[in-house]
């Protein structure tokens, strides 16, 4: 029986169809599998900056001590170019191990130039431990910043579990193990054990504010019970040099660090990253529509490992509202 020729152009049209569509899945996985592969790499030409300049890095949202951070921050105090690095920070804070190895790094940069730090909206808790690490801290009059603590959070359902009628058995090695866990009652060792990592964590946050704002035991006092403070209070009590922005901090390089005038200020950008732009998903999207499903889960299941990184442990975090 001879088919219809309509039907016989509408196959062709239909293959022609599908085909453009496997060869434009293939070509999205290879590029999303591309910058997965990649993502570790710097392409955004950061690291490359040809001509003397001040290196300008922004600290903003959680502090973790992520990766790319801290390898942005080394390359700029390996950079000969770069002659000076300014800080605009914009944060509440994070884990307190975290800011430790951002403080660190800082440090290590400072070593070798000068170090700005120029606070927006926020400077605390763990923010505030990166702005330490800076030879000068310039804040708006209105900024916030302190938070001199450490806080350590768990949830308990006890209560609410006993009231339906459920209990979490558990046999373990020692009283203190895996506590507080939040399925029984919290015990008085285990508040006690958990209180002597926030004091021991607390007393290094102290010590850090009293000898990198040069404070006697009184001063320290003043700031260290976890409020925050605007940089007008927070300027005569030492948490801040000095009221301004930018321009300020550019003006204090050059007067007190021999940074040249006019030299130009450029962004030390964190490298792109391709899942943000929806690539990975798109791709997975195309891989299933052209019945490449398995090859799709593994895309979205390495991209839910990179997406994987939470808070833990003790944190050094301000937390303006619940």
């Amino acid at each position: 029986m001879t088919l219809p020729t309509d039907y016989l152009i509408d196959r062709r049209r239909l293959r022609r169809r599908l085909s453009w569509w496997r060869v434009a899945a293939l070509g999205a996985i290879a590029f999303a599998g591309l910058a997965l592969a990649l993502k570790d790499s710097d392409l955004d030409g950061s690291g490359d900056k040809l001509t003397a300049h001040i290196a300008r890095v922004s600290i903003q949202g959680l502090i973790t001590g992520d990766k790319e951070t801290i390898e942005q921050i080394k390359k700029i105090g390996e950079s000969d170019k770069a002659k000076a690095l300014l800080l605009s920070i914009d944060s509440p804070g994070g884990t307190t191990a975290g800011s430790e190895k951002l403080y660190d790094e800082l440090r290590r940069v400072s070593a070798k130039k000068p170090v700005v730090a120029v606070v927006g909206t926020l400077a605390a808790s763990g923010a505030y431990i990166a702005a330490l690490a800076s030879d000068h801290i310039v804040a708006r009059g209105n900024s916030l910043v302190g938070s001199i603590g450490v806080l350590f959070q768990f949830p308990n359902f006890y209560k609410l579990m006993e009231n339906v009628g459920v209990k979490v058995e558990e046999i373990k090695s020692s009283p203190l193990k895996a506590s507080p866990n939040g399925f029984e009652p919290t015990s008085e060792a285990a508040k006690a054990a958990i209180a002597s990592l926030v004091a021991d964590s607390y007393d290094w946050f102290k010590g850090l504010v009293k000898e990198r704002r040069n404070l006697d035991d009184q001063e320290l006092a003043k700031v260290s019970d976890g409020r925050v403070f605007t940089a007008h209070l927070g300027l005569p009590l030492k948490l801040v040099d000095s009221i301004g922005g930018e321009r300020e901090a550019i003006e204090w390089l050059e007067a007190n660090k021999k940074i040249t005038k006019d030299l130009p200020v450029r962004d030390w950008k964190k490298k792109s990253n391709m899942e943000r732009l929806g690539l990975v998903e798109g791709a997975a999207a195309l891989a299933r529509l052209v019945g490449m499903g398995s090859f799709a889960d593994a895309m979205e299941d390495a991209l839910r490992a990179e997406k994987g990184r939470g808070l833990d442990g003790l944190l050094a975090i301000w937390q303006g509202s619940p």
